[in-house]
């Protein structure tokens, strides 16, 4: 099996560079990428390019840590669009190949801790 963090690695890479044909190559044809927070779901490599060609605004990425094991990566970003920053959780998996064939993407949203923790808690 071909080594999938490296596969993992150069998306991030040409994502961020928009090299569009190079990210494509990561990419198993029948690749199914899905957002479970939207319930949205894209299958097939041309549809998944084409959706992040088109992701609107002048963001960029940079991959704050990577977990790997034999056909599977996890991957941790830090996306920014415009003065707007989030963080994302990736789940890959592979084929034989070592491309992606499953993509699952979690985009967690800030939230303000409940009360009543604050003397457990440091605030950063």
């Amino acid at each position: 099996m071909t080594d999938l963090r490296k596969s993992v690695e150069s998306f991030w890479a040409f994502a961020e560079a928009r090299d569009w044909t190079a990210f494509a190559d990561t990419l198993a044809e029948d690749v199914v990428y899905t957002l479970p927070q939207t319930r949205e779901r894209i299958s097939g490599r041309e549809g998944f390019v084409e959706f992040n060609r088109e992701y609107p605004g002048d963001w960029h990425l940079r991959v704050e840590r990577i977990v790997a094991e034999p056909g599977q990566v996890v991957t941790w970003v830090h996306f920014t669009v415009g003065l707007e920053e989030m963080y994302g959780i990736t789940f890959f998996t592979g084929d034989e190949s070592g491309r992606i064939s499953v993509i699952t993407d979690f985009w967690p949203e800030p939230y303000e801790p409940p009360a009543g923790r604050e003397h457990l808690t440091e605030r950063f």
